[in-house]
């Protein structure tokens, strides 16, 4: 997962940056560990596999963060990963070595080359506005083979948006995370929603550290989802993933 910045002219402001991709990436494995992505890594590896019958062997991964799916893809396709944050890439390299990885935009990344697969997992949620969006779908058409396939894998889309809380964290060698996570929606007539994550970092047996962390995530409909892909020239469907979340399949007519 990685930050949209913004185009230049915009009149926005700029989101601050969440520090868990940046300051506190190297914690980000005690966040979220590679073993706890088997089942939707399995899930993205039988979906892209069963939509494209010639055949999947080249996956290019939009924001592959710190290379969880990765870990498990790999096994089965040849992965190429890309980020925007250099320090999420470094956090991937340490797990996933035999990758490729590359820094670079979801929105403007062109890499000159063609992949039978496409995935962009929940990072595309960083995504707020309607054209940073767009352009993510643009750059995974253009990089997907004819008749390769994307898979994009939003964590919600409006209709279903519920807010939450979740808990979690993991123990390491030398240091240990614990996370509170809270997910509300401060104004539903907007395309985004908020989720604000408290970490508590311990190193040895030093006193605990707190820090607060927001993010801001895109919410679109699912009829957007569906026009934005058929628009940047997709075949498309939807369909549900293990968690009953929508997940999105572009297929790349033959020429």
């Amino acid at each position: 997962m990685r930050l949209p910045t913004l185009s230049s002219g915009s009149t926005r402001m700029k989101p601050e940056q969440p520090k868990l991709y940046y300051e506190l990436a190297p914690w980000f494995h005690l966040l979220t560990a590679p073993s706890s992505y088997e089942e939707e890594a399995a899930f993205a590896q039988q979906v892209l596999t069963e939509s494209c019958p010639s055949g999947i062997g080249t996956v290019m991964e939009l924001g592959a963060g710190g290379g969880n799916n990765a870990f498990h893809l790999k096994k089965r396709f040849r992965m190429t990963l890309t980020d925007l944050s250099p320090s999420m890439l470094d956090q991937s390299r340490s797990i996933n070595p035999e990758c490729e990885h590359l820094a670079g935009d979801m929105r403007s990344i062109r890499l000159d080359r063609e992949f039978d697969g496409v995935f962009i997992h929940d990072a595309v949620c960083y995504l707020t506005e309607p054209d940073d969006l767009i352009a993510c779908m643009k750059t995974a058409f253009v990089h997907c083979r004819p008749g390769g396939v994307a898979l994009f894998m939003p964590d919600a889309v409006k209709e279903r948006f519920r807010p939450s809380v979740h808990h979690g964290g993991h123990d390491g060698e030398t240091r240990s995370l614990r996370y509170f996570e809270w997910t509300f929606d401060p104004d539903p007539s907007d395309s985004s929603y908020t989720v604000d994550f408290v970490y508590l970092l311990r190193e040895a047996n030093r006193p605990v550290h707190v820090v607060h962390d927001t993010h801001a995530l895109g919410l679109f409909s699912r009829e957007q989802w569906l026009l934005w892909l058929r628009e940047a020239g997709f075949s498309v469907r939807m369909i549900e993933d293990p968690y009953e979340r929508e997940v999105f399949v572009g297929v790349r007519n033959p020429v």
